[in-house]
């Protein structure tokens, strides 16, 4: 089979093949399709490498459709392959050493989302984009209005423009802030419409509903959890998920010294901040029957709250990744009794896992979730206006 390696790029795309470690051939397009009369359904079928990128599942999708076997590169270890080797890095180079590395195998392979999946993380990055523009918006208006005398207060983001409507402003600094909260009302809207997207799309995932069963666990989180990782089985052990998100200590060992610094924040930065956010929530419930609770706040007891939050955060994942592995909806009992992550032989019978998902119906997720990240945009600003959506 041939060895053949693409450089997407833009404006254009790089085309490298090789065999016997020579190159046969190169060629420069501006559009993937044009390269049917090279790797189309009447040309022998090829082994193509391509790296990650917003348009690689496209790439894939088409190559495979025409009788290819494509192998989705990871770019966090591309450098391992001799790219941007000697400060010398172009299309046409990186192709060819991406094309060499391929025929001579152990490439770093990334992992391609099911078609479901990538329609739910498209529907949850465009949620995340439209509470992001509302919450600069409300940032904007506050501080427009504190210029001129005018202090809001604190109440939920999807209340905020009805409450600025009901406030008496004087007629200046009413003109100054109506196209925002115009901005800002038409956003209510999308993000409902965008909210009833993500209900279908969640409908139609069970594992969904079973993971909202944990504490502090919404559909948003339960949903892009699921949009991130994909597939359960594709970790042995809870520890992979979490380094996968990013959520275990950086490390720089040598010398039989062991130093462990910050978590190492590799992976996808929207899962992480909404784990950490469900952890925050859990520390502030006080269940003292929910054994996350005691765990994070023994932790937070001996480390501080911020540690405790960001460990409880992976510890949270690694149970949630349990309950998606084995099936079942969380249980406190059970996972008291284990002390451990996972959840791993918990029997459950049909009545107990029905009780679960109607009280994680109960919490009526994304109402919740929203009226969380609401307040905290809504309020007057401590942080930015990203990490508070």
């Amino acid at each position: 089979m041939r060895n053949v390696a693409l450089d997407l790029g833009v404006k254009k795309t790089t085309y490298c093949e090789v065999a016997e470690g020579r190159i046969v051939q190169r060629a420069t397009v501006t559009e993937v399709s044009s390269l049917v009369s090279l790797l189309g359904p009447n040309q022998p079928p090829a082994r193509v490498a391509i790296e990650a990128c917003r348009e690689a599942w496209f790439v894939h999708d088409l190559l495979v459709g025409w009788g290819n076997e494509v192998l989705v590169v990871d770019t966090t270890r591309i450098r391992q392959l001799g790219i941007g080797q000697h400060h010398r890095k172009t299309d046409r180079i990186d192709a060819e050493v991406l094309a060499r590395a391929l025929e001579r195998g152990g490439i770093p392979l990334a992992h391609v989302l099911s078609p479901a999946r990538r329609e739910l993380r498209r529907v949850l990055g465009v949620r995340r984009a439209l509470v992001e523009m509302r919450a600069q918006s409300v940032t904007t208006i506050r501080g427009l209005l504190r210029e001129q005398g005018h202090k809001l207060p604190s109440c939920m983001t999807r209340k905020f423009a009805a409450r600025v409507r009901e406030t008496k402003l004087d007629e200046s600094a009413s003109r100054v802030i109506e196209p925002l909260l115009k901005v800002v009302e038409r956003l209510d809207l999308e993000i409902q419409q965008s909210d009833a997207h993500l209900i279908e799309l969640c409908a139609q995932e069970p594992i969904v509903a079973l993971l909202t069963t944990a504490p502090g666990v919404g559909m948003v989180v339960a949903a892009c959890l699921v949009s991130v990782l994909d597939e359960a089985g594709r970790f042995r052990r809870a520890h992979q998920v979490e380094s996968y998100v990013g959520l275990v200590p950086s490390e720089n060992s040598s010398g039989g010294k062991r130093r462990l610094g910050a978590i190492s924040k590799q992976g996808n930065s929207y899962l992480r901040a909404l784990l950490i956010q469900s952890a925050w929530g859990i520390l502030r419930t006080r269940d003292n029957n929910d054994p996350l609770y005691l765990w994070g706040a023994a932790v937070a007891e001996r480390r501080g709250k911020r540690i405790a939050a960001v460990a409880l955060a992976r510890r949270l994942l690694g149970v949630l990744w349990a309950m998606w592995r084995d099936g079942t909806t969380y249980d406190a009992p059970h996972l008291s009794r284990q002390g451990a992550r996972g959840l791993r032989g918990a029997a459950q019978t049909l009545e107990q896992q029905q009780a679960a998902l109607t009280r994680a119906a109960n919490k009526r997720s994304i109402t919740k979730f929203q009226n969380r990240a609401a307040t905290t945009t809504a309020s007057p600003p401590k942080t930015s206006a990203t990490k508070a959506a």
